[in-house]
Parts: C-alpha cells; structure tokens; sequence
C-alpha cells in the first residue's frame, strides 16, 4: 500500500509540472505574438517611412537608383544598403595586394640581407678568426651576428639611401608607378654586388646559363641579368672571405706549430698542444689589436 501511495503521488506531481511548463510555453507564445501584431513597419516611398529624426525630413540624399556617375554613387547615403564601387585606381595595386606583397618583402628580408649585401664575407671572416684562436664560443654566434648585422647596415647604408630616395619616396608620392620603383630600387644593389664581383664568376653563370657576354663593352653590368649576378656574387664572396681566413690563420698556425715543437722537445706528448697555445694567441690577439685589424680590413674591402 504505501509502495501504491508513492507512486501515485509521483504520477501527480509530473503531472501537474508538465501543465505548469505548457502553460508557461503559451503565454510566452502568445505574448510575442501580440509584441509582433504590435509593431509596424514601414517601406520607402510610404505614406508614413521609418525614418530617424522627424519624418517629414529624408535622411538620405537621393532614392536607390538616382547615381548617373560614379561621383554620385558615392555620395549617396541610403540606410541599409550595401553598395560596392570598383575602380581600377589607374593601374595601381589595391590595398589589400599591396599589404601582401609587403608581408612577402618582409617574410624575404632574411634572405635579401644574407644574399644581396656584404653579411656573407664578414660573418665568415668573423667565424674563421673565432677558430683560429680556438676560443671554442667566445664570442658566442649571437654576437657574431649582431656584429655582422650592424656591420652590414655601416657598409650598405649609401646603397640603402640610394634605394630610398629614387625608389620608395617618388613610389610614396605617386610619381612612379611599381614596375618603375623596383626597377629603379634594384639598380644601386645591382651597381654594388657588380663592383665586389669576378668577371670569372659572371662568365661561369652566363656560360651556364647559355647567355653572350661581352666584358669589354661600356654597358657590360646592364648585359648581366640579376638571376646571373646574384650567385656570381655570392660566389665571389665565398672565395674572398676564404682568402681572408687563410691570412688570419698564418700568425696563429705559426705559434701552434712553436708550441708544439717545444713541447715535443720537452718529451710531454701527452699534454695537448692546443691548451698551451691558445693563452699565447689571445695575447698575440689583443697585443696587436686583432679586432680593429680584422673588423677594419674587412670594412675597407668594399671600399
């Protein structure tokens, strides 16, 4: 009996929640229904139009459809309505395009800084002096690069300016359109990777590259296209940045090579030449002033 009580009580309650949620669920239907019967709405051109401020005042300048140039398109002011303009913009690239090409500049950047300016000789200059006293990581490569990086900037900064002032400020202005600003913006660093590169190197690329050249005429720079100069250029480099780390390391083999023999005479075979001799190298190194030497030739050899 009281298991049968239970349960018909529970059967009552779930009852009365079911009718309390569907009454709930009609006032609130019909509520919005008598919200929306309510309102009223008004289209254009209406007797009464839903507009802001007072309505005998439009608040737009001209109906839909009243433009007969684009100078009057533009001028237009209608509420709730998208209007979509396209011009050509005299042949210029549009915003967006033009924010994708500086990203791409900038994703390149890395790469333009390594391959078309002097980074590449010094940091290879610097890193053959690191190993020629055998300091090991002293200094450390993040050094080396600031070093590098600062350098470059010092000897690129003519180059750099050039580039500026024809290229990007008259392209800021108007006065030239893109083709013309890279054109012109390309010419000064073309101008100082020919300068620092060997005729051997051109001709092997032009050779390569199935290309006529001719190194005696006056325009013999303009006959080279830029996808030849950029590794004639690097090529060049490697090969000079090499010949100045064999100078570097003469003096420094020369006291290895003291240290060694002594050592030798002594009978310590087992006692590593390079311990005795690094102490003796970075003396060497600061008694002649290694690093105005080294940093100052490097520098002087663009010039």
């Amino acid at each position: 009996m009281k298991l049968h009580f239970f349960k018909n009580h529970f059967l009552i309650n779930s009852g009365m929640v079911r009718w309390i949620v569907r009454t709930i669920c009609l006032l609130f239907s019909v509520g919005i229904l008598f919200i929306v019967t309510g309102s009223k709405s008004y289209a254009l051109g209406s007797v009464q139009t839903n507009l802001t401020g007072d309505q005998d005042t439009q608040t737009y300048v001209d109906n839909p459809g009243a433009a007969d140039t684009p100078s009057d398109l533009r001028e237009l002011n209608i509420s709730d309505n998208l209007t979509i303009t396209y011009t050509s913009d005299n042949g210029s690239l549009s915003g967006s395009l033009r924010i994708l090409l500086t990203l791409t500049a900038i994703a390149l950047a890395p790469i333009l800084i390594i391959c078309l300016t002097s980074f590449v000789r010094i940091l290879i200059v610097l890193h053959f002096t690191r190993a020629a006293l055998n300091t090991q990581t002293a200094p450390p490569n993040q050094v080396l690069i600031g070093l590098t990086l600062f350098l470059t900037f010092f000897i690129m900064s003519p180059t750099i300016m050039r580039v500026y002032n024809e290229a990007i400020v008259p392209l800021d202005k108007g006065e030239i359109t893109q083709e013309e600003a890279i054109e012109i913006g390309v010419q000064p660093l073309r101008e100082f990777m020919y300068g620092q590169t060997q005729k051997k190197d051109v001709a092997m690329f032009m050779d390569i590259a199935g290309l006529e050249w001719d190194t005696t005429a006056e325009d013999a720079a303009e006959q080279v296209p830029t996808h030849v100069l950029i590794p004639s250029f690097l090529v060049s480099e490697l090969r000079t940045a090499f010949i100045i780390g064999f100078l570097i390391y003469i003096p420094f083999i020369v006291i290895d090579m003291v240290v060694a023999s002594t050592l030798m005479s002594m009978g310590m075979m087992m006692l590593p030449p390079t311990t005795i001799s690094m102490p003796f190298k970075i003396l060497l190194f600061v008694l002649a002033d290694g690093w105005n030497l080294i940093i100052g030739n490097v520098v002087k050899s663009f010039y």
